[in-house]
């Protein structure tokens, strides 16, 4: 089996080192393995399949002989490395928004449009992680109509904001039941015992760009692109794992059993589906582990061709790192 050298940009961060992680669990073919990140961590070693890999500079030269690079760092840094890491003759598999919408860049969810990895030119965007999320949940319903429209609301777990969300949600636990002021950092208000109806700054019409990215990615990604959505997304106090409410709107109608059976076979989904039992997906159940669970999936009572659904899914893996280096999987086959 050949071997790829692999680097990570912003290794030292929650994404990743999820990266990290997974690649060891899916025993991608890591020749070596090289960890890119900012002056300040340089040195720092972390375990790999038995190894110590000490953290080194990102910087142009980094990428020579690399063949992947997996990007979790900020738009910035991805825009200013992207053009060394194609000079260099590696594929740049980017976690962060900066090339999604480039007409010229793939942007991926294996189960759902790994064909266009093949178009790539050196660059392949991993998509939002409530997209992702979304679009695993409900692509395979066009394979019985079209998706014309979705309204979707999103509840995303504190750790979609980085390492120091979880952070702020358990320090304002403690300090609420104290009877001690609650101190927001990381957010914009408390987010113990509280929910924050906006990410992301305005973008459109009152609607966030977190908001917008579900319409403009969705659309690429499911090769839609006259399909509209409108979309809030909510932070919400729990740790991890995103879920959302979504309402599907066809040209003809679909009934909850031909969804449910075609959800049930979908590629990286799970039905999760019983009401009479409470079994339903949960931000608990889906932590940890790549599956996205779907279920409470009903009639739109305000849309005879409209269905509900709601599904859940771990935002730092399947929304992040996995749906990477899936991606990076697809580039070895």
């Amino acid at each position: 089996m050949k071997l790829y050298t692999v680097a990570i940009l912003g290794a030292t961060g929650a994404v990743g080192q999820e990266m990290m992680k997974i690649l060891q669990e899916r025993n991608f073919p890591v020749g070596q393995l090289k960890l890119l990140a900012s002056r300040r961590s340089v040195g720092k070693t972390f375990p790999f399949n038995g190894q110590e890999i000490a953290v080194e500079e990102a910087c142009d030269e980094a990428f020579q002989g690399v063949d992947i690079v997996l990007g979790a760092a900020e738009n910035d840094i991805a825009k200013r490395f992207a053009p060394a890491i194609v000079a260099a003759g590696a594929v740049f598999v980017d976690n962060s928004s900066a090339f999604r919408l480039n007409p010229d860049v793939p942007l991926i969810v294996p189960e759902v449009n790994a064909e266009d990895a093949k178009n790539h030119k050196g660059i392949i965007s991993n998509p939002n992680c409530s997209t992702i999320i979304t679009v695993t949940a409900v692509n395979a319903l066009n394979s019985i109509a079209p998706i014309k429209a979705m309204t979707a609301s999103t509840y995303q777990a504190v750790s979609g904001a980085g390492a120091g969300g979880p952070v702020e949600l358990m320090a304002q636990v403690e300090a609420l039941s104290k009877g001690e002021k609650a101190e927001a950092k990381v957010f914009s208000h408390q987010i113990a015992y509280n929910l924050i109806p906006q990410i992301g700054g305005e973008q459109y019409q009152g609607y966030t760009s977190e908001e917008m990215k579900l319409q403009n990615e969705g659309r690429k990604i499911m090769h839609l692109p006259e399909m509209k959505v409108s979309c809030t997304c909510v932070r919400v106090p729990v740790v991890r794992s995103h879920s959302i409410s979504v309402s599907l709107h066809f040209d003809k109608p679909v009934s909850v059993e031909e969804a449910s059976a075609v959800i049930a076979k979908a590629p990286g989904c799970r039905l999760v589906d019983d009401l009479a039992n409470h079994i339903y997906p949960m931000p608990l159940e889906t932590s940890d582990q790549d599956l996205v669970f779907v279920g409470r999936i009903r009639p739109d009572l305000t849309d005879d061709n409209g269905l509900c659904l709601w599904c859940c899914g771990d935002q730092v893996r399947k929304g992040a790192a996995t749906n990477a280096v899936q991606i990076a999987e697809l580039l070895v086959k």
